[in-house]
């Protein structure tokens, strides 16, 4: 969850806000590591709002879990379990920080790069949010790995990108549902099919 060079936000500053759901309106403050970005407001409500009634009572992972955004907003929406991964020691002492700030005890944070975690783990998940660093070359190798795994159909998987990179590949059972823009962020929801 990083941003392009040069933008600034409040967000970036050290806080971001739960949009919805049983912690609506709660704020959380994190130390701004450089480039963290969470995701907009804007665009966790229109996400949010996609996901719907898929996310009461699902299991959740946040790759590239950053500041923790989604999968927080994910479990203030009555989801069953998150599971963060994140690389950076400090940011995923923050997102247990903030887990015991909403004394929530549905989560775990997996400190370990997306591909180590993907490599070692079976997955279960009805929800997977893709935010990688942006500019990085992150996304096509994590697609290739989850499409190398058994999803359960109807998985979605949610993925963001700066508007000028390409969207990598997708497995050919990966169907693009919605597809949307705001500012420099590109942003999709997609389903998993049988």
């Amino acid at each position: 969850m990083r941003k392009p060079q040069g933008h600034h936000s409040k967000q970036a500053q050290g806080m971001l806000r739960i949009i919805g759901g049983q912690w609506r309106s709660r704020k959380l403050h994190f130390q701004a590591a450089e480039g963290l970005r969470p995701t907009s407001d804007r665009i966790r409500e229109t996400l949010f709002n996609w996901l719907g009634p898929h996310l009461h009572g699902a299991n959740c992972l946040d790759l590239f879990a950053g500041s923790g955004a989604l999968g927080l907003e994910a479990l203030s929406r009555y989801a069953a379990h998150c599971d963060f991964v994140e690389t950076d020691t400090i940011t995923c002492r923050q997102i247990h920080e903030h887990l015991g700030t909403l004394k929530c005890t549905t989560a775990s944070v997996h400190c370990q790069t997306a591909e180590a975690y993907l490599a070692n783990t079976a997955l279960n998940h009805r929800v997977i949010f893709l935010d990688p660093p942006f500019h990085k070359d992150l996304l096509a190798p994590t697609i290739a790995a989850l499409g190398r795994k058994t999803l359960p159909n109807d998985t979605l998987i949610y993925i963001e990108t700066a508007t000028d990179e390409s969207l990598p590949a997708l497995p050919s059972n990966w169907r693009i549902d919605k597809d949307k823009q705001a500012g420099n962020v590109s942003y999709r929801l997609i389903s998993v099919h049988d």
